[in-house]
């Protein structure tokens, strides 16, 4: 064999090794990595939520809001064993009773409950309504010291004469009064029909 034949021998092997390991191995262990990674950040959590904080399934709470009396319940929650006054839920949702017979509901994929000071912060795939006006949007925050909900991160709000789109909106369910705000220095194109 010559020198020549020797080293194009070598160079296809290499190459063929080459594409074995980068084809076949390597997404291998990569994906082996990650099974395991994530199976022992599942092991701490596990350990983590037994060890630190108790967890709860079906939980209803009373509250105040704005003096109106509400109802908060979610299909599983947690609290922290250093602070128990922070309830951390999923599957949240609010009925509250206003003093013209409408009832609100907010629901939203998570959210937590202070059992102090009854604020509710919601979270992810947020849905408000009173029957009449609908709010959809990723973040509302009921603090019982306000008189308005504060709902942020792409809210839409269906009204029964129209709609619109905004960063973020003060919502008042007792008066049905908003206020509408941008995060940035946008002009914004608003039409108010009666």
């Amino acid at each position: 064999m010559k020198n020549q034949d020797k080293t194009k021998l070598t160079l296809l092997l290499t190459g063929l090794i080459l594409i074995i390991l980068t084809y076949f191995y390597y997404p291998n262990l990569v994906e082996k990595n990650i099974l395991e990674n994530k199976n022992t950040q599942k092991d701490l959590e596990n350990k983590l939520d037994d060890e630190q904080s108790t967890t709860f399934e079906n939980v209803k709470y009373d509250g105040l809001y704005n003096n109106k009396s509400f109802t908060v319940q979610a299909d599983k929650a947690h609290m922290l064993k250093e602070d128990a006054t922070i309830v951390y839920m999923n599957s949240m949702h609010v009925i509250m009773h206003l003093d013209d017979g409408r009832i609100v509901n907010i629901t939203s994929n998570k959210g937590t409950f202070n059992k102090k000071t009854y604020d509710c912060f919601f979270e992810n795939n947020v849905y408000a309504t009173d029957g009449e006006t609908e709010i959809f949007s990723e973040n509302l925050d009921l603090l019982a010291t306000k008189n308005s909900a504060e709902v942020y991160n792409d809210v839409r709000l269906n009204y029964t004469t129209g709609s619109l789109q905004a960063d973020k909106i003060d919502y008042d369910f007792e008066t049905k009064y908003f206020k509408v705000s941008m995060f940035s220095d946008e002009t914004i194109k608003m039409k108010v029909v009666k």
